[in-house]
């Protein structure tokens, strides 16, 4: 008889059943489909189209506060870098695998299903399948957001100046007349008008430029259907 002390790991492994392959097939094959399924699910739900949800239930111990933003900061940043923030729903690029695995690991953590999904991209993702620096959110209550994922590239070092021009109509006058003055200065003296006239000559010369300027960019703005960020930031309607 021995006396040394029971391995209760051992005695569990002495007295199990092996399942045979097709057991051990057949279990793995029931977690696949369940997580297939589960993938389906939460896909269905970030194209489902926008209703009058605005808030999911969390369990605020598990939240992580790094990840949970303001209207008024997600507005600040689209306006600054002129994104949309649309329902999920209108997004039309693909939705990479590793976004709906953190879904699902946040149902599991906080027990419950989510929708009313938000991504926060170039206007050109509403339309195109593309890869430039989509955010994935969920809505929380009282104009706050859960960020989730962040997957393509990052946006254009360049791309915070160009938004500017289009921030405001303040910043588009400011963009024609520095625009308009450039040019005017390349124009060589006494080109237009006697080298006398030189300072008559320069202004009329830039409000001749000025006027051309304002008119491209008129013309543009209505056929493109172009507006400002602080218009376009949450809004479908609107082309980017």
């Amino acid at each position: 008889m021995s006396w040394r002390n029971l391995n209760i790991e051992e005695k569990l492994r002495e007295g199990r059943e092996v399942p045979t392959t097709n057991e051990l097939n057949n279990f793995l094959e029931e977690i696949w489909v369940d997580q297939y399924l589960s993938d389906i699910s939460i896909l269905s739900r970030l194209k489902e189209k926008p209703s009058n949800i605005v808030s999911n239930r969390f369990d605020s111990s598990k939240l992580d506060q790094d990840c949970i933003f303001h209207i008024d900061d997600i507005e600040k940043i689209c306006v600054n870098y002129r994104l949309r923030f649309l329902s999920s729903h209108y997004f039309k690029g693909d939705i990479p695998q590793e976004a709906i695995s953190k879904v699902k690991d946040l149902e599991r953590v906080h027990n419950t299903s989510y929708r009313g999904f938000k991504i926060m991209a170039p206007s050109k993702l509403f339309k195109l399948s593309n890869a430039d620096d989509p955010l994935l959110f969920i809505p929380i209550k009282k104009d706050y957001y859960y960020f989730v994922h962040k997957w393509g590239n990052d946006l254009a070092w360049y791309r915070k100046a160009w938004a500017w021009c289009f921030k405001s109509f303040e910043n588009l006058a400011v963009l024609c007349l520095g625009v308009s003055l450039l040019v005017t200065l390349l124009i060589p003296d006494g080109m237009f008008f006697p080298a006398q006239n030189a300072t008559m000559g320069f202004f009329l010369e830039f409000l001749f430029m000025f006027k051309s300027v304002v008119a491209i960019v008129i013309y543009y703005a209505f056929m493109k259907g172009k507006n400002f960020n602080t218009a376009i930031w949450n809004s479908k309607y609107f082309n980017a």
